[in-house]
């Protein structure tokens, strides 16, 4: 991405803090560097800031809060960096593992009692996905749309100036690294210099850059069916800026996969009905996969299938934990929802061979029973066996969110290959590497936002300290 020198003749505008992408990441930095004194400029290309966070669900994973306490949790950083370093193989970075584990949860608490973000915990996701423990917390809707305007509100209510519809297209340094500020183009297409003394890049991963994606993730040649579900601005500029600046990046072929998105809807499938009890089978009416083992790998598990896709199978009393939720009554009001009263004519509602599904179908009633060991290594007992009406959603593998990035230190700032750090970078969010190691296999449910909420406060109180200094 461009960069260019500091302007001889200075800038239009001078702020001490320019914080580029409003997302979970940057308005959290925003909300730090204002309780740390220093004046914030947020910029944000988009006319209403939505991006990843309004996509997701709004969970965020840490260890050691007061929510835990209360429930009886036990969790702390220790705990929560070895969770990060099994899932991972030892592949994550250390360092950025350690800080994201020991001040994750120092985040969640200061959000809600500082800045009242409305956060609780889920607790149907006890140990699920490479958690040994239970660390997700979210909304009381259980939608990212919440957060975001949660986080919105309390940016507003701490006197965060942020302005919508400012593209940054350009970044001004100094030769030794020094970003000195930005330009941004508005939407009536006016340009604007603005200085700055310390600068937060929060704008997201680069999953819609399709050749960024081509070039790191290679998981996804031999499965060329994936969909990208993520903003269509994580393109990947703010890492670009980074490594223009001098900076390392790492962990490059990390992604968030999903292998529950409702075909062709482009809807997310509430996972709750797999991990209670439901189960995934292919075009061929064949079980494929251990569908609880990763629910990020299961991405490509589904894309290896014929035609890249699967069906999600339950019953009304897995059905009755997600109706509720937005996304499942989207589904349901469009029709994807096959429904039946027997296994064979629910077969016949997916367009796939009765016979096999049949067997498939006694099968897992067999795990259910204790009566047979699964074939993937899934451990069904404890689940009672699906019974009464049948539901069935088709679903694809699909992109969500890359993980590499900008490589940064305890406070965020970012780091040149040889471990210096950069003068007055940091990065945050899909900016930054985060915590998933390599590949896809290596992500915790509800690490994107955990680690953009994380390293953003971090983040923030860096640069605010910087520019006070």
């Amino acid at each position: 991405m461009p960069l260019a020198q500091t302007p001889q003749d200075g800038f239009d505008l001078d702020v001490a803090v320019v914080i580029v992408g409003a997302g979970a990441a940057g308005l959290t930095a925003a909300l730090a560097a204002r309780d740390g004194g220093a004046d914030v400029l947020l910029l944000e290309r988009d006319e209403n800031p939505r991006g990843s966070t309004s996509m997701s669900q709004g969970y965020a994973c840490a260890a050691g809060t007061k929510f835990q306490k209360e429930r009886g949790i036990d969790d702390d950083a220790d705990r929560f960096y070895a969770d990060i370093m099994a899932r991972t193989k030892g592949k994550a970075d250390p360092r950025i593992a350690r800080t994201v584990a020991e001040n994750s949860g120092i985040a969640i608490d200061w959000l809600v009692e500082k800045h009242d973000i409305p956060f609780r915990m889920n607790i149907a996701w006890a140990g699920f996905f490479g958690h040994s423990v239970n660390r997700m917390h979210g909304m009381p809707t259980k939608t990212g749309e919440e957060l975001h305007g949660a986080l919105i509100r309390a940016a507003a209510n701490a006197g965060v100036d942020l302005v919508t519809g400012a593209h940054v297209d350009l970044v001004y340094a100094d030769p030794d690294g020094r970003a000195t500020g930005v330009r941004v183009r508005r939407s009536d297409d006016t340009v604007e210099t603005i200085g700055c003394k310390a600068l937060v890049l929060a704008t997201c991963g680069f999953g819609a850059n399709h050749e960024m994606v081509r070039n790191h993730i290679t998981s996804f040649g031999e499965a060329p069916y994936y969909r990208y579900f993520g903003h269509e601005g994580n393109e990947g500029e703010g890492i670009q800026w980074g490594v223009e600046l001098g900076g390392a990046i790492g962990c490059m072929d990390a992604f968030q996969g999903y292998g529950a998105l409702a075909e062709p809807y482009g809807i997310i499938v509430n996972y709750e009905t797999v991990m209670h009890g439901g189960f995934t089978v292919n075009v061929e009416g064949k079980r494929f996969s251990n569908e609880v083992a990763d629910i990020s790998g299961q991405a490509l598990n589904v894309l290896r299938q014929p035609q890249g896709t699967g069906w999600i199978v339950f019953d009304d009393a897995r059905r009755a934990l997600v109706e509720d939720l937005p996304e499942f009554r989207d589904l349901a009001s469009l029709g994807a929802v096959r429904s039946a009263d027997t296994p064979a004519d629910l077969a016949k509602l997916m367009n796939i061979p009765a016979d096999a599904f049949l067997q498939t179908w006694a099968e897992v009633e067999r795990l259910a029973a204790g009566a047979a060991q699964c074939p993937f290594g899934r451990d069904f007992t404890g689940k009672a066996p699906l019974s009464g009406r049948l539901h069935a959603i088709r679903t694809t593998g699909a992109l969500f969110h890359t993980q590499g990035g900008l490589m940064v230190d305890e406070g965020a700032q970012v780091l040149r290959p040889d471990g210096s750090r950069l003068p007055n970078l940091f990065a945050g969010g899909g900016t930054a590497c985060s915590i998933s190691g390599t590949g896809v296999d290596g992500y915790l449910p509800a690490a994107g936002l955990g680690t953009a909420i994380t390293l953003g406060r971090l983040a923030g109180i860096s640069a605010a300290q910087l520019a006070k200094d």
